[in-house]
């Protein structure tokens, strides 16, 4: 493989491997356009570009999760913090780990008809974060700071630019729009990978049908996305022979005519292992529960 090739390959893969989970309404959650309306194995799929409609209005939220690993070894927990401003909605989701790593992302976003994204941060630091972040963005300017190892003298690399930003970027927000997409439908939107540098990338939110979950002593449809990178053919076949291959993403939504987030499964971080992401309930502290 030639190096342009080669280094092509790294970028992609470093890309794909970046994708964040987002927010949820209770829990959390670019350059290259499609030009028509795809459809990705018989799924209807939203053209390319095209911003999520509103179907559920955003509101005053808050909630708790919980982080584990894929074989439900307790990692961590955290919680999202949601309000409603005129013109404007802030979420904030803090992830804390038993190890002491931090996943901080907060956004702010509009929803007049459609989701557009308008600020975006996320910090990221600890064991359980090899590559620290400190990042910004502000999709009216495209501009962004990206912090490389922030606070390591010797490491320490900051990123300034601007980029054209996609209208359907949704970082921090993709939680929001698997909720609302219509029943059965698929979409094609946009990511900003920071690897650290920062990539424009086409994602597919791909619905792979019904599964059945527990709520207490009953039985719920929820549906499954699968989260795919749009990387290309020959950007796809680099990325496997060099061991660049995306790992799985997927998420979890209730199947019902007011849908909720229930639990995601992806990397956090560029080359991170899969976690899960859950909802969990407040309960009384040991001591209170003896009274």
């Amino acid at each position: 493989m030639d190096p342009h090739g080669r280094h092509a390959a790294r970028s992609a893969g470093a890309a794909a491997g970046s994708l964040i989970i987002g927010r949820a309404s209770f829990a959390r959650a670019g350059i290259l356009l499609i030009a028509a309306l795809v459809l990705v194995g018989g799924t209807p799929m939203r053209a390319a570009a095209d911003p999520v409609a509103v179907r559920f209005t955003e509101g005053v939220t808050r909630g708790f999760l919980v982080v584990s690993a894929v074989d439900g070894k307790p990692l961590g927990q955290g919680d999202i913090r949601q309000t409603a401003h005129p013109g404007r909605v802030a979420s904030r989701m803090i992830l804390r780990f038993r190890d002491g790593s931090l996943h901080d992302e907060s956004v702010t976003f509009t929803q007049d008809k459609v989701f557009k994204l308008g600020q975006y941060q996320l910090v990221q630091k600890g064991p359980s974060f090899p590559e620290p972040v400190e990042i910004s963005l502000e999709t009216a300017s495209g501009e962004y700071v990206v912090k490389a190892y922030p606070g390591d003298a010797k490491r320490e690399k900051t990123y300034r630019g601007t980029l054209e930003v996609p209208a359907d970027t949704y970082n921090g927000l993709l939680l929001t729009v698997l909720k609302n997409l219509p029943a059965g439908a698929g979409a094609s939107v946009h990511y900003i990978a920071f690897t650290p540098k920062p990539y424009v990338i086409g994602l597919d939110l791909l619905p792979q049908g019904e599964e059945k979950v527990r709520v207490g002593v009953e039985s719920r449809s929820v549906i499954r996305y699968e989260l795919t990178p749009r990387l290309g053919v020959v950007l796809r076949v680099a990325a496997t022979i060099l061991g660049k291959t995306p790992a799985r993403r997927q998420c979890w939504i209730l199947s019902d005519p007011v849908p909720a987030f229930v639990g995601c499964e992806a990397p956090l971080a560029n080359a991170g292992p899969p976690w899960r992401i859950g909802l969990t309930s407040p309960a009384p502290a040991p001591d209170e529960a003896k009274r």
